[in-house]
């Protein structure tokens, strides 16, 4: 299936995340992002470098791997829907520390175990406290906060909060 205007490709992105015990899983996505997008920022040397520095991420107006459509999908969190399957599939949950790729698992240093003792989720701590706007370190603290403290009672104030920052797009780009 494809998309349409700058978007043209496929409708899903998928990407290898580490999940529970470090099993490597394909997380899937609606894609927000112009074919070769990694391909495309790591042959801009200055933006890749600003890119690494600003917590792997970058303004949506700097960007230039982000479709028109990617901005609505992203800013709505409808580009998270696809996750239902990897829930579905076992390697992740609803609640639970984000999926991250490799360079973001060298930040957790020491804890790196600690993070990878639990499933991923499509929403967590991190999301609900600040997302987007909330880096490197203080997302390790956020993320191991939850793994060390997680129960029940927490998923479900997770999950309402998650719905509440979604419907206001708070951190979402």
């Amino acid at each position: 299936m494809y998309f349409f205007g700058d978007a043209k490709g496929p409708l899903f992105f998928k990407q290898q995340r580490y999940g529970k015990n470090g099993k490597i899983f394909y997380i899937y996505k609606f894609r927000s992002m112009v074919m070769d997008a990694e391909k495309k920022l790591k042959n801009n040397k200055d933006l890749y470098q600003k890119y690494l520095s600003n917590n792997y991420k970058l303004e949506q107006e700097e960007d230039p791997r982000i479709t028109k459509l990617g901005k609505f999908l992203r800013k709505t969190s409808l580009d998270e829907l696809p996750q239902l399957i990897n829930v579905l599939r076992g390697d992740m949950s609803l609640v639970g520390p984000r999926p991250i790729v490799e360079e973001e698992l060298l930040e957790y240093k020491n804890k790196r175990n600690d993070f990878l003792s639990v499933k991923p989720g499509i929403t967590g701590y991190w999301q609900v406290s600040g997302r987007s706007e909330i880096g490197y370190p203080e997302r390790v603290d956020l993320e191991l906060y939850y793994v060390y403290n997680q129960s029940i009672y927490m998923d479900i104030k997770i999950i309402i909060q998650t719905l509440i920052v979604v419907l206001l797009k708070r951190g979402a780009y």
